[in-house]
């Protein structure tokens, strides 16, 4: 069960991420513990600017859109773990390991992301992924992101 105390909203999404409109492909977190996990959540609509090429007729969510999407997930827990960060500071795809996708993800459906911090050694961040939706796997990845000050 979700604590309220360890959500958080969009607002506090768009101070920590760069990201913003069309990028942005976090809505809420649910629920965290720095240096651990977060559970965060996409919903997936019809008027995404995407589905105007993928696909018109049979809008299917791209997966490397899904892959960025828990990139971004890992990138509020790196945020949210890391305490005194420099505003300066980005986390940025360093590999994407074992990257499985199990069914489609459509307009109407709302992914929850989960992402389980692993190991960090030399700023490179480890992070275990899953995107489900409706409990179901849509896709599971070992992503490390490179911390980075700019």
């Amino acid at each position: 069960m979700a604590n309220e105390l360890n959500s958080f909203d969009i607002q506090e999404i768009l101070k920590l991420l760069p990201h913003r409109y069309p990028m942005l492909l976090v809505d809420k977190v649910v629920d965290h513990k720095p240096g651990e996990y977060l559970h965060a959540v996409k919903n997936v609509t019809a008027n995404e600017p995407i589905f105007t090429g993928h696909f018109p007729d049979q809008p299917i969510f791209p997966g490397v859109m899904i892959l960025e999407a828990l990139a971004q997930a890992t990138g509020l827990l790196g945020f949210k773990t890391v305490e005194n960060r420099s505003d300066n500071e980005l986390y940025l795809f360093a590999a994407i390991d074992n990257a499985r996708f199990k069914q489609p993800v459509v307009p109407g459906d709302t992914m929850h992301l989960h992402v389980q911090f692993v190991k960090e050694r030399r700023n490179i961040w480890k992070f275990s992924a899953e995107a489900k939706v409706d409990g179901n796997v849509v896709c599971s990845a070992e992503i490390m992101c490179a911390r980075r000050e700019f």
